[in-house]
């Protein structure tokens, strides 16, 4: 393995529309959401730990998750640990990162990448990443992977990119979330790609270019280029980590930079941000049912998705395209399309039942 090549796997998230199993004290990122055996960051830890060193994958999170982290990642060491004090969006532990793998080897190659994506061919999948390593080792370039899209998702960002021979495409734009109208359009042109969040550069170059692009956040964590791999790291970052600005990568440099670079690629992906998506990578049963943890008899049921405990019986009649979700002491019980709507719902709940089941 390269000694160079390195991951930092970003595990703060909350993930509410996850709710009732997702909540503030366990997200989902430490539930074995698809019944596999493993939690999604084992899996994402796992998948990373064939073509990088183990000691270079680093697991970006929020301090209160610090105890979920080491249960669930026992070889998991304190350097590689970065602990965020506060919640920021993703600019801010992206940054951090880099400057902690530059203090260690000004040569590091890093992949960004979420703790809970669904990713079926990871043969595929590792290809892509040393495919964008070797090219980002060799180029002053910001790589991400671009899903070659499947239908008109309104759910994910979009990348569009200039058409070329060559495998890696120059970006031309990002676009957020679009409506339903757009999506449709995007998905004629035949010239763009989800946005799937994952991106590589080499640490030296994001950090130039956070110099550029957001230099007060640059000159914020740049005082502590020599606490960086030391005992004085946690000190420093819980010291100035909330002063940073609150902004995500993709607003903060990938929309800024003018050497972004997009690889299409074709392996199976899931971004698993709703039930719905959840659902969408389940096996189902021959009426379209998937069920997760207990034993479901459905009558007349079809389009649904539940999820109890493991030796919980449930017997469903008359219920179509519906979400039933049961923890331990809370049942969720909601339309499909209605489940944008859990976020909302987790309001009601913190004031009825109180802040614990949320």
């Amino acid at each position: 393995m390269d000694k160079n090549y390195y991951a930092v796997i970003m595990a703060g998230g909350v993930g509410s529309r996850f709710w009732p199993l997702s909540t503030q004290q366990f997200p989902k990122q430490f539930h074995d959401m698809l019944g596999t055996g493993s939690t999604l960051i084992q899996k994402t830890v796992g998948r990373f730990e064939k073509i990088i060193p183990s000691e270079n994958i680093l697991i970006a999170t929020n301090k209160k998750y610090e105890d979920l982290v080491y249960g669930q990642l026992p070889k998991i060491s304190t350097k590689q640990l970065l602990l965020e004090p506060t919640m920021r969006n993703t600019a801010p532990c992206i940054l951090y990162s880099a400057f902690k793998i530059y203090n260690e080897n000004p040569d590091g190659i890093m992949v960004i990448a979420p703790s809970d994506h669904w990713i079926e061919d990871e043969p595929e999948f590792l290809k892509n990443i040393k495919t964008a390593f070797d090219f980002c080792a060799e180029n002053d370039a910001l790589l991400t992977l671009g899903i070659h899209p499947t239908s008109p998702n309104t759910g994910y960002g979009y990348i569009q990119f200039e058409n070329s021979e060559k495998e890696l495409k120059k970006v031309k734009k990002f676009t957020e979330k679009p409506n339903l109208e757009k999506a449709k359009q995007f998905l004629e042109s035949g010239d763009y790609l989800w946005n799937a969040g994952i991106f590589v550069w080499s640490a030296k170059n994001i950090l130039n270019t956070f110099k550029t692009h957001l230099p007060e956040m640059y000159s914020l964590f740049y005082k502590g280029e020599k606490d960086y791999n030391t005992a004085l790291e946690n000190k420093f970052i819980e010291e100035n980590y909330a002063a940073s600005e609150n902004i995500s990568i993709d607003f903060g440099i990938m929309e800024k930079a003018s050497n972004v670079f997009v690889l299409p690629v074709n392996f199976a992906w899931n971004d698993l941000g709703t039930w719905s998506s959840l659902y969408s990578a389940l096996k189902k049963d021959a009426n379209q049912n998937a069920t997760l943890g207990g034993q479901v008899i459905y009558i007349d049921s079809a389009n649904n998705i539940v999820k109890t405990q493991s030796k919980k019986r449930v017997v469903i009649q008359g219920l179509n395209d519906y979400i039933v979700v049961e923890k331990e002491d809370v049942i969720l019980i909601c339309p499909k399309n209605k489940e944008q709507e859990i976020k909302q719902i987790t309001s009601a709940v913190k004031t009825e039942f109180g802040k614990d089941f949320i």
